[in-house]
């Protein structure tokens, strides 16, 4: 069954995803961990997100154990064109002060997959994102966990060869790392980025130039040590309350203006902070607000990265 959608998340724009056109302004599902025992309340932020125009949601098998992935194949089932993009190189690790641990190696990617693919529902899911922990904030490889990109790329090819994934993404990864797997045909790149962590600016250009979408977490900072939060900054609070937004709209209303190829997935459970995310496809700055915002420097050192 396909529902009629409103044009909001629409209004930046599309861009490129594997062989996919997507809404610039898509949804980040990590959030809805936080709805675990309630699939209803999960499904029905979701359903919101596809009326608002959202055609591209971007999860992962380690979100709620499960429990996200279960709410979106609910979705899958009575929504037409909605584009998943997945990530593996992870799992969970609930018991430990850092819920997640490193699943780096080329039987930890496989059985992620085809327990995502399980878990939604599909015969194949449009993206999966290599998490290569690279770079930070966060998971660190260790031991046997630290494991060479090709033998990686090698296992993401073959699943794609195989049909269970569209198209290959990465996340985490250093601009080395991104130049070695550029001939596999890499449709996304997901990093740490925003207002006031701009530390990938040589990253997101080589994407441009290959017509790589970039697709940043942390769209609004973040809250590990060293990673400053946007919403917690005068100056960005001070220029949010002159043009009558929120100080997250404006971060991800720069981000929009900033690059062509800056696909957004933020996350929230809650449907009013969702309504309000997606507005900010509709916002438009003049360009003496963009100037002060691309004047900021409000990036953390790189001392302070963990």
């Amino acid at each position: 069954m396909s529902l009629p959608k409103s044009e909001d998340a629409a209004r930046a724009g599309t861009y490129r995803l594997g062989v996919y056109e997507v809404a610039r302004m898509g949804y980040g599902a990590m959030q809805l961990r936080r709805c675990a025992g309630n699939l209803a309340r999960a499904v029905a932020v979701l359903e919101r997100a596809v009326d608002l125009g959202v055609d591209h949601i971007d999860t992962a098998q380690i979100y709620g154990n499960g429990f996200v992935n279960e709410a979106i194949g609910k979705v899958l089932r009575s929504r037409d064109g909605i584009i998943v993009a997945s990530k593996v190189g992870a799992d969970p690790s609930p018991n430990e002060k850092m819920p997640l641990k490193p699943a780096q190696r080329p039987e930890q990617l496989r059985a992620s997959v085809e327990d995502n693919l399980r878990s939604l529902g599909l015969d194949q899911i449009p993206v999966v994102n290599l998490r290569r922990l690279d770079a930070g904030p966060g998971l660190k490889p260790e031991g046997v966990q630290v494991v060479d990109l090709d033998d990686q790329m090698a296992v993401m090819i073959a699943l794609w060869d195989e049909g269970k994934i569209g198209a290959i993404g990465l996340s985490a990864i250093d601009l080395n790392g991104l130049k070695r797997a550029l001939p596999a045909g890499i449709a996304c790149v997901q990093n740490a980025y925003s207002l006031v962590s701009r530390q990938f600016e040589d990253m997101l250009a080589l994407c441009l130039e290959h017509k790589i979408a970039w697709v940043p977490f942390f769209p609004l900072g973040g809250a590990f040590p060293g990673w400053p939060k946007l919403t917690d900054q005068p100056k960005v609070i001070e220029i949010a309350e002159r043009l009558k937004i929120t100080p997250a709209q404006l971060g991800l209303t720069w981000l929009l203006a900033h690059a062509p190829n800056m696909l957004l997935i933020p996350g929230t459970a809650d449907r009013q902070h969702l309504e309000e995310n997606v507005a900010a496809a509709s916002i438009q700055l003049a360009q003496e607000a963009l100037a002060e915002l691309d004047a900021l420097d409000l990036s953390p050192a790189p001392g302070d990265i963990k």
